[in-house]
């Protein structure tokens, strides 16, 4: 691991980061549900998480367990962020899911579809944020395992790396299915019918794979409508700002809480 990991003790990402803003930007409540229909288009890689997993069952749990990570190493202490990073490698290691390259299409499926979403919702992100988010992002790689030298830095390397391994994508059945689940997830029917939770869940499903790079929507086979772009683009802007005027204390995890009376008490 070459980059140099902060060694402030409050975090390894600061609130002037790019990765902070963007991570802590409403707009993740599609990112994340994207990124997860994007990485399941390397059969490959969606086959490990088929074999070691009960994304069948618990779809809006692998969701959750996905955001906590990201939320942990992004706004934990540098301490809690290394410790839970050490155990995913451990955990990798022993299912056999510690392959560099599919760790690696996972880590940038996760970075192009936080960045695109924040851009196409409205967040205001210059080519050069984008560029320094891309290569603060480069610590969560190495964190799982990734040797620095094989992971993007900048948006061009990004998009060089997309043309490169689009021959080793396709959307399996298993891809599809978690698909599916992501959308329509199982649960009791007493949830289902009785709360706005399936529908309000089901529309973000919905918008995340819209949102999907026009490559990875062909894979799935989903139909191309005239106006996608923008209508897509509209809608996220919508969920933005809905999610905008939701009291932060409402929405934010407890970690994000934490590490803004982490860093502001200093800054005091």
């Amino acid at each position: 691991m070459t980059t140099q990991i902060l060694e402030d003790p409050r975090g390894l990402f600061s609130p002037e980061t790019m990765t902070w803003k963007i991570h802590s930007d409403p707009a993740m409540a599609v990112g994340g549900i994207r990124a997860l229909l994007q990485q399941a288009l390397h059969p490959i890689a969606m086959d490990g998480v088929a074999q070691n997993s009960n994304f069948r069952e618990d779809a809006w749990g692998r969701l959750q367990r996905t955001g906590d990570y990201v939320s942990t190493i992004t706004f934990g202490d540098r301490s809690q962020a290394q410790a839970l990073a050490a155990r995913v490698r451990k955990i990798h290691t022993s299912l056999g899911l510690d392959d560099p390259h599919l760790l690696l299409w996972v880590h940038m499926s996760m970075v192009d579809s936080f960045l695109d979403i924040a851009r196409r919702s409205g967040m205001a992100i210059s080519d050069l944020e984008a560029d320094q988010y891309v290569s603060e992002m480069v610590l969560f790689a190495e964190l799982v395992g990734v040797p620095t030298a094989d992971v993007p830095a900048n948006m061009a390397e990004m998009q060089s790396y997309f043309q490169n391994i689009a021959s080793e994508l396709r959307a399996s059945d298993d891809a599809k299915r978690a698909a599916l689940f992501l959308t329509i997830p199982p649960m009791p029917s007493a949830v289902r019918f009785a709360t706005p939770a399936a529908p309000a869940w089901a529309s973000l499903a919905l918008l995340a794979a819209s949102s999907l790079p026009q490559w990875a929507r062909r894979l799935y086979g989903t139909p191309q409508i005239p106006g996608q772009n923008l209508i897509t683009d509209i809608s996220l802007k919508a969920v933005r700002s809905t999610f905008g005027v939701i009291p932060e204390v409402l929405l934010a995890p407890p970690v994000y809480k934490q590490a803004l009376v982490r860093w502001n008490s200093v800054a005091a």
